[in-house]
């Protein structure tokens, strides 16, 4: 399948919690605050903070098969099948690929980069999708290879939208989503600005 065809199967469910189907499983990153979502196969969990790691949105959407990926902060404070994994392992989950990739702050102390906390690059059908999780622009990004790159864009915590359309730029995937903006920070009017600063660039899509 092509690019195209797999970010019609990604939904956004608000923050950064997304949703991926894709070979037969549905993956969720980061659900938070959920309204409606289907039962996950697997969750991925970038970092303990409320809204990343939230056990009762987690609880909405698990069953009994289900597989949490997350760190080791994360693990703590959820249950069930619990991989633990740190920045630069890879593992095979229900037949996905996923790594786990480095996110911190490097000019704020929100997200240390001592903490191991995660982004994460998941295979389905074929396309590689980085969800970046709560980061800056960081060096470890000029090393990824993706096609589908979401990336927050609101500031305060991490990115501006301006450092996210650099990523982007280093980054070079096929297609960009903006994320972290309409809930905790950030607005809509950060994702617009990145989607105009990236046109020409790459295709961006705003869930």
């Amino acid at each position: 399948m092509g690019v195209n065809d797999v970010v019609k199967n990604i939904t956004w469910l608000g923050h950064d919690g997304f949703l991926i189907k894709g070979d037969g499983k549905a993956i969720v990153i980061d659900p938070f605050q959920v309204k409606r979502c289907e039962l996950a196969d697997i969750i991925l969990v970038t970092h303990e903070h409320y809204d990343h790691c939230s056990p009762e949105d987690i609880q909405k959407i698990q069953k009994a098969s289900t597989v949490i990926v997350t760190e080791v902060d994360s693990a703590r404070k959820l249950s069930g099948d619990v991989r633990v994994v740190q920045p630069g392992d890879k593992l095979t989950v229900s037949g996905i690929p996923i790594e786990a990739v480095p996110a911190y702050n490097t000019n704020k102390n929100f997200h240390p980069k001592q903490n191991g906390w995660l982004g994460f690059v998941v295979t389905v059908d074929g396309v590689r999708i980085y969800h970046a999780g709560d980061t800056d622009l960081i060096p470890e990004m000029d090393s990824l290879k993706t096609d589908i790159a979401i990336l927050p864009v609101s500031g305060t915590y991490v990115m501006t939208a301006e450092e996210a359309v650099e990523a982007a730029k280093t980054i070079k995937p096929k297609l960009a989503i903006p994320m972290h903006f309409g809930a905790i920070v950030g607005s809509t009017d950060d994702a617009w600005r990145f989607c105009d600063a990236l046109a020409g660039t790459c295709e961006v899509v705003m869930l």
